[in-house]
């Protein structure tokens, strides 16, 4: 039994067990790129051994240097416009030069040469389609593992076929 101001609190088990939980549960943070021809990712932010980390400008920067920009070389990309939203590590000055460096004038960005227009939330295919379509399938199965939720994440974008991703872009 413990004593407190006023208070008793009784417990049947030993007090002494505890059980330590982490503050903030571990999470993915996935990054994807969509145009009419496809889907370039899913890429996950991990460390050098594996673990996943939230996203800061570094890591987007190198993302988009080390993933993006080589993926992309592989597709046949025309005229490409770089969208994103107004996420910190978005844009962080280093990230916007360097966005400006790579895509001239078609990047649209929160201090972009094409400034995002405010409170507009849903202009783009990966909002209004991409992570919707992938919730309603991805949690399916009750993902009990980070890896096994990694899995289906993959499965899923990788079942999206390019005659939707037309339709999604017309509309």
């Amino acid at each position: 039994m413990a004593t407190s101001t006023n208070k008793r609190i009784w417990s049947e088990a030993n007090p002494q067990v505890y059980v330590e939980t982490p503050l903030h549960p571990e999470e993915l943070t996935v990054w994807c790129a969509l145009w009419a021809g496809g889907i370039i990712g899913p890429y996950f932010f991990k460390n050098d051994e594996g673990h996943n980390v939230t996203v800061n400008g570094d890591r987007y920067r190198a993302m988009i240097t080390n993933f993006f920009i080589p993926e992309m070389n592989n597709h046949d990309v025309q005229e490409l416009w770089f969208q994103q939203d107004g996420a910190t590590c978005h844009t962080a000055r280093a990230t916007i030069d360097f966005l400006k460096d790579t895509f001239g004038d078609r990047l649209i960005s929160r201090f972009g040469p094409v400034n995002w227009p405010p409170r507009s939330c849903d202009l783009t295919p990966l909002d209004y389609f991409l992570w919707s379509y992938v919730k309603s399938f991805f949690y399916a199965d009750k993902p009990q593992t980070l890896d096994h939720l990694e899995d289906n994440i993959r499965r899923v974008i990788a079942d999206i076929r390019p005659q939707m991703l037309e339709k999604v872009i017309e509309n």
